[in-house]
């Protein structure tokens, strides 16, 4: 069908073969979407290189989001290739360690708060407000990732769920702005996937089985579910949906007692 045939489409958040980032890449490398993809540091550089490849792209940047100086330069970086920017992926989400393993007002640091709402909330608005010359008058879409963690309380998710709430927020007051202009806002609340950042909560494992056993659809979703979900949004058949958290969990969100033991 290659319905994101001419989108040119900015990914940010691979970090491996495993990531949601990667599942989203595919999907819309299977579309007919062309891709440029960021990296954090040379460490993570050469898996990115990796992905691109496959998606037939050479275009990769470095970007701390942390710095903006570096999201500016990205995209004058990206000015150099393309003529303009139809959709932007950003995947990044971080807290220390310690902020997600024991309970929460235990673990909680002013330094680690900070750091997590930085990095998996504020870097969404600093990297959409530099992509806006790019993105001028093609009626493009934003996409980021939440999680179920953003709404309820989650054992050792701690403040990552707040800074998931604060990116969810954050999602609708873009869409306000940015909307008026033609560029749509939205974001995907996945269920847990096995991937290199959710290794970082502790007992992450348990969490995945305890998902599948009630979730309705009684399974985990793939990054593929995920990355299918994205490209539908970054695409010309979502054009009427701006502002919205789309739930690609199997359905767990709905439920309020799984299911009970037999």
């Amino acid at each position: 069908m290659a319905f994101l045939r001419g989108k040119k489409i900015l990914i940010l958040g691979v970090a491996s073969k495993l990531s949601i980032a990667t599942g989203i890449a595919r999907a819309m490398h299977r579309e007919g979407a062309e891709l440029a993809f960021t990296y954090q540091n040379e460490r993570l550089g050469k898996r990115v290189e990796d992905i691109a490849g496959e998606c037939g792209s050479d275009l990769l940047f470095p970007c701390d989001v942390t710095n903006d100086g570096e999201i500016g330069q990205l995209f004058q970086d990206l000015a150099n290739s393309w003529d303009g920017l139809d959709g932007l992926v950003h995947c990044l989400a971080y807290a220390p360690a310690g902020e997600l393993d024991g309970d929460y007002v235990d673990v909680t640091t002013r330094e680690g708060f900070l750091t997590a709402h930085e990095i998996s909330s504020y870097s969404f608005v600093a990297l959409a407000r530099a992509a806006k010359p790019l993105m001028e008058g093609r009626n493009g879409s934003l996409l980021t990732l939440s999680y179920l963690g953003a709404m309820r309380s989650l054992p050792n998710y701690n403040v990552m769920g707040l800074a998931k709430a604060s990116l969810e927020a954050n999602v609708r007051y873009m869409a306000s702005s940015l909307g008026p202009e033609g560029t749509r806002v939205n974001a995907i609340s996945a269920g847990p996937v096995r991937t290199l950042a959710a290794s970082g909560v502790k007992s992450f494992r348990k969490m995945l089985d305890y998902n599948a056993r009630n979730t309705p659809l009684r399974r985990n979703v793939t990054t593929d579910e995920i990355g299918n979900a994205a490209a539908f949004l970054c695409s010309d058949l979502a054009t009427g949906i701006c502002g919205e958290v789309l739930y690609v969990d199997g359905g767990f969100n709905t439920t309020a007692m799984g299911s009970l033991p037999q």
